[in-house]
């Protein structure tokens, strides 16, 4: 900050005085790092003397976003009378819009693992978000219907915060795809993070690839546009905390109640007894598919819906994707403020019970049989391995290594040696 409004370049001498002796290496690090970001530069003076300067964009562009100058509006341009038409939207409002639509996205990334029907509850997820939930391995659809991966269980379990930056960073992998500029995604996604909660911003400076973005973003719930025609957008708390390390959106947290005056501390609402039995007090239904995706659920209340771990469900989450120790973690995180004065949190044979049903899935089973391999064609291949089909005795193929495995070979011994005497006559 110092050499931001400095007229000349910085003798390096001065710039060794501002650091200890000791701390050389850490100096030639950040010098080595402000280097490739292209925000320092060096160069030698007629005396041969090193001095350092701020590469003249990076200098004029940073005077620009501290006074707030310039004519490229680094904090937005706040919509006029005629733009807004008057009217202002709360930011009770803004915060609803947003909770309703990044739930969809974590509703939609459970649900079809959890059992509910693509219909039965409005997800209102956009063709482009779930693109990005395709891309990112969030999501994958099996038999037409989406399924969580193991990194998609890991997604819904993050903060808000990390969720949307995970998100966005898809989408930023997607931009050449999508025909757009990086620079530009970026520098919209950061000037987001700058604007006013409640605010309403004009369109009319925005970039093609920035109007481009309001469309995708908004499906996200991270900015909020009356319809694609208008002139002004609202960046909700999504956008606004970006840059912050606030919380998101109150109460938006998986284990919260999704309601803005829920406790934050309050976040625990799983009770799991000895007997494996699971009561959970909420009436949320992205963490009721959560829990469906590893627990036999049966009783459901107002309130509170119970079930039970079993072995079966278990195995179930587990052929999904998600580990034990994702299992574990999540009923710890959201584990009752009575269960949380236990240590640890969740009953020891519950937990090993739950690695070993995972460890049970990960058995290796012997069978004894033959390996059979080197055919001579692709054809010869495929006729042998039709009769080992049709006998029923195939256990294991591979189509590119032309090999396969049976666990009784006798009548294939007689079927080859039936085709090699029929091929000497």
């Amino acid at each position: 900050m110092a050499m931001l409004y400095m007229p000349s370049s910085f003798p390096a001498a001065d710039l060794e005085a501002w650091f200890k002796p000791s701390a050389r290496s850490e100096r030639e690090q950040a010098l080595s790092i402000l280097d490739r970001l292209h925000i320092l530069a060096s160069k030698r003076e007629d005396d041969r003397s090193l001095s350092y300067s701020l590469i003249p964009g990076f200098q004029r562009s940073l005077r620009h976003a501290i006074e707030g100058s310039g004519t490229h509006r680094t904090f937005g341009v706040p919509a006029s009378e005629a733009e807004s038409g008057g009217k202002r939207l709360s930011i009770e409002f803004l915060d609803q819009h947003a909770r309703q639509q990044w739930e969809s996205i974590l509703f939609f990334m459970v649900s079809g693992a959890a059992g509910f029907q693509p219909g039965s509850v409005r997800m209102d997820v956009g063709p482009g978000t779930k693109k990005l939930l395709h891309a990112g391995d969030l999501v994958r659809t099996v038999h037409g219907t989406p399924r969580i991966t193991k990194d998609g269980f890991n997604f819904v379990l993050q903060e808000t915060n990390a969720q949307v930056w995970n998100l966005l960073i898809v989408y930023l992998k997607m931009v050449n795809e999508l025909g757009m500029s990086e620079t530009e995604v970026l520098s919209f996604l950061f000037m987001l993070g700058s604007l006013e909660l409640g605010q309403d911003y004009s369109t009319s400076t925005l970039s093609d690839t920035q109007l481009s973005m309001l469309d995708d973003l908004s499906a996200m719930g991270i900015v909020y546009r009356t319809s694609k025609e208008s002139r002004t957008f609202y960046p909700t708390r999504l956008a606004t905390t970006l840059t912050s390390d606030s919380g998101a959106l109150p109460g938006s947290d998986i284990g919260g109640s999704g309601k803005p005056d829920s406790k934050a501390q309050n976040k625990g609402f799983i009770i799991v007894e000895t007997n494996y039995r699971l009561y959970a007090y909420t009436n949320s239904l992205i963490q009721i598919a959560i829990l469906s995706l590893f627990t036999k659920l049966q009783h459901r209340f107002p309130n509170l819906v119970s079930g039970k771990l079993t072995k079966e469900s278990v195995h179930r989450a587990v052929q999904a994707g998600i580990t034990s120790a994702q299992i574990i973690s999540y009923l710890t995180t959201y584990a009752h403020p009575q269960m949380q004065k236990s240590n640890p949190p969740l009953p020891p044979t519950v937990m090993d019970q739950i690695r070993l049903w995972e460890y049970e899935g990960e058995r290796v089973e012997v069978t004894h049989g033959y390996l059979m391999r080197e055919f001579g064609s692709e054809a010869e291949y495929r006729d042998v391995l039709g009769y080992a089909k049709d006998l029923g005795v195939l256990v294991w193929q591979n189509d590119e290594k032309r090999c396969f495995f049976l666990n009784d070979v006798a009548q294939i011994q007689a079927y080859l040696v039936k085709k090699k005497d029929a091929k000497r006559r």
